[in-house]
């Protein structure tokens, strides 16, 4: 029997999500911890067979208009706690992934695999040496290598990676099952905060795979705008940890008297007119991505600033948060504690000066006006 689907009822499901996971997230925070508990929530709850299209029978999240049904999840998930956040985001693009480049056969045995609970992950990042090959043999391919800051290192049972056929090669995608419990060492991540994300390394080498297992043709993973783009969907997840922090902030303040105070005031609406900038970003970020009708150049310089404005705004908030909060905040009882250590470090992405310079020369080459930068090519003068 197929569950049936709306915005709302997803909204609600991560809504539940989310609550139950804060109530268990200081128990997740230690080196290897992870949140077991909350991935098993996503699944009962439909949220790990959510990706999955309708006509494949998920609910389609992220193929509504504007995203804005899957902008909402990933925000709640992520307040409730951002090391699951993180876990689910790149299920999230496991599965389009999968929509984009798979064919019937992977479609069909992806989406059935989600729909029955399995967990997937996208690992792109290796080490300097050992990165992760494809060796011919017969009737398939043995891998070689390594992927690191693999989150759900452990957890994962469909694993997205690339790998190579040749040293300077173009990577191909394959999705790769995994038994849990198997090829993982989570030593090196000793991490100031996302204790509970299970991040480490996997070593592939010895796996053998099928044909079947490659998804697309090589260096569609790094297609555009597709590739960069979806970095709002991290944003969203940062989002939800930055409403955690101003709720724990907004609650200390409640519960020692000490929002009548003046400055205390002024602090608070500083971190609610960051936060909400940063939800206007990431709102338009999503539309734009969903709707497809920009060059793909101009939706990537998009994104890339909607992701810069959101760390721009998870910084601030931390700042105001912990100088309004003072030392209590920093005490390990203490709900901001935690809360801004895990924000912190997810703030921490891949070349945010890239991003910064690539947007930048776009609106320096764009030939619209600056208040047309983005506009629909379609909409009326």
């Amino acid at each position: 029997m197929r569950r049936e689907y709306s915005g709302q009822a997803l909204r609600a499901a991560a809504r539940e999500a989310a609550h139950r996971a804060a109530d268990r997230a200081a128990g997740q925070d230690h080196d290897g911890g992870f949140p077991a508990e909350d991935v098993a929530d996503l699944a009962r709850l439909g949220l790990l067979a959510g990706p999955v299209p309708r006509r494949a029978g998920g609910a389609g999240l992220g193929e509504e208009p504007g995203a804005a049904d899957l902008a909402a999840v990933l925000r709640r998930v992520g307040a409730g706690s951002l090391a699951l956040g993180r876990i689910y985001e790149g299920h999230v693009n496991a599965l389009q992934l999968v929509a984009r480049y798979g064919d019937a056969a992977q479609r069909e045995t992806l989406f059935r695999d989600a729909r029955d609970g399995h967990l997937f992950g996208v690992w792109n990042t290796e080490p300097g040496q050992g990165g992760l090959a494809l060796r011919p043999e017969a009737g398939g391919f043995r891998l070689e290598g390594r992927k690191t800051f693999a989150s759900g290192a452990g957890r994962i049972t469909r694993a997205l990676v690339t790998a190579r056929t040749e040293p300077g090669a173009p990577p191909l995608m394959l999705v790769v099952p995994l038994a849990p419990d198997t090829r993982h060492d989570l030593s090196d991540w000793r991490a100031h905060g996302m204790r509970a994300s299970a991040t480490g390394a996997l070593d592939f080498t010895g796996l053998r795979v099928g044909p079947e297992t490659i998804l697309g043709e090589p260096d569609d993973y790094h297609r555009q705008p597709h590739f960069s783009g979806g970095a709002w969907r991290f944003a969203a997840v940062q989002l939800g940890g930055i409403d955690a922090v101003l709720d724990a902030w907004r609650g200390h303040l409640a519960a020692t008297g000490r929002g009548v105070d003046a400055h205390q005031l002024a602090r608070l609406g500083e971190g609610a007119l960051a936060a909400e900038t940063a939800q206007l970003w990431v709102s338009r970020a999503a539309e734009i991505v969903a709707e497809d009708r920009l060059a793909p150049d101009a939706v990537v310089a998009y994104v890339n600033l909607a992701r810069l404005a959101v760390e721009r705004a998870g910084l601030e908030v931390l700042q105001l948060a912990q100088r309004s909060v003072g030392l209590q905040g920093f005490l390990r009882d203490h709900p901001l504690e935690r809360l801004a250590r895990d924000l912190a470090t997810y703030l921490r992405q891949p070349a945010p000066d890239r991003a910064l310079v690539g947007a930048a020369g776009h609106v320096l080459a764009a030939g619209a006006a600056s208040g047309d930068l983005w506009a629909d090519p379609g909409a009326a003068a």
